[in-house]
């Protein structure tokens, strides 16, 4: 077993690249599915000894299979977010402490300390069903904080409003962490011009509006709050850890966790930085379950090792779907 204090404690990235292909090793031996894939595509631990030679599994084996890489029960199964008869994605966590450090210290690593804020959360989408893994971290950053006006809203808008009010009154430093469309008739209601609040989207309009490009919604959020960014969060049911952005749309991501981009027509390939392709995830946190995860998302990798999301496969570009049938 590998000590997950060790993926905590990554200061570079010959010690991630290391730690990576360690784990690849640990989950090709524990994980069944993760294991069945690797053998349909002949990839085998020996001939593994780089990050681009690492089989990404597709991240709808979450939806068909039980991927696991551990023995124990799962004390947790968070799930996606899905259409009535819609078939959702299942992550068995059987340790929950990992992903309480990996949000908690990529918090600190990226807005400082928690109880400096205060956490305010308009996620009624996440609110109304089970199993959300974003309900889940934002309740114990919401704790976390120890303020009293720290909490959950999810049709007040009007209290919501004067809280915000209040709070930028008496110049207390705010986070408002919202999903897109709620977000949008919260100032369509309400107009602002903040100045110790920083607004954080978590993306999707959940069917309840049209989908805009990511300059479209960030410019009328922007205008409606009165600020000059708008924050990102870049997360997932299959994942326990995320990516911030501080604006732009550029996300950078903790350091046990790495985005790299796939050719769209070769799900087995590793593009160059800078080439747009299909997003493939390295989440060490995910030791219990598996580290190597190929999205359906489109984005493109730079230099820096930053990232943007620039939209989603369409079911019929997903290529590859001959090796669900484990």
């Amino acid at each position: 077993m590998i000590d997950t204090q060790r993926i905590f404690n990554i200061k570079n990235d010959s010690e991630f690249e290391s730690l990576a292909l360690e784990v690849f090793r640990f989950q090709f031996e524990n994980n069944p599915v993760y294991r069945s894939y690797c053998d349909l595509l002949y990839k085998h631990p020996s001939a593994i000894t780089s990050l681009k030679d690492i089989p990404f599994l597709p991240i709808q084996f979450f939806k068909s299979h039980e991927v696991l890489s551990s023995s124990l029960s799962a004390l947790k199964t968070f799930t996606s977010s899905g259409t009535t008869g819609s078939v959702t994605s299942k992550h068995h966590v059987v340790d929950l402490n990992i992903y309480e450090e990996s949000f908690s210290k990529a918090f600190r690593q990226f807005y400082g300390d928690i109880k400096d804020y205060v956490i305010l959360a308009l996620l009624p989408s996440y609110l109304e069903r089970e199993g959300s893994s974003l309900i889940y971290m934002v309740d114990a950053l919401i704790k976390a904080s120890h303020h009293p006006e720290s909490g959950f809203y999810l049709n007040n808008l009007s209290d919501l409003s004067k809280i915000i009010r209040k709070l930028e009154d008496k110049g207390q430093k705010t986070l408002l962490i919202g999903v897109s469309f709620a977000l949008l008739d919260l100032v369509e209601t309400h107009q602002f011009q903040l100045k110790h609040t920083t607004i954080m989207e978590t993306g999707g309009m959940k069917g309840r509006r049209k989908e805009l490009i990511r300059t479209e919604l960030h410019d009328i959020l922007k205008k409606g709050f009165g600020v000059n960014t708008i924050h990102s969060e870049y997360g997932m049911t299959e994942l326990l850890s995320q990516a911030y952005s501080k604006g732009n749309g550029v996300f950078e991501c903790p350091p046990w966790m790495k985005i790299l981009t796939r050719d769209t027509e070769d799900p087995l390939s590793i593009n160059s930085e800078g080439k747009t392709g299909g997003i493939n995830v390295i989440d060490l946190a995910n030791i219990n379950s598996c580290a190597f995860i190929a999205t359906q998302d489109l984005g493109k990798v730079y230099p820096s090792g930053t990232f943007e999301i620039i939209g989603r496969f369409d079911h019929s570009d997903i290529r590859g779907c001959n090796l669900m049938a484990l």
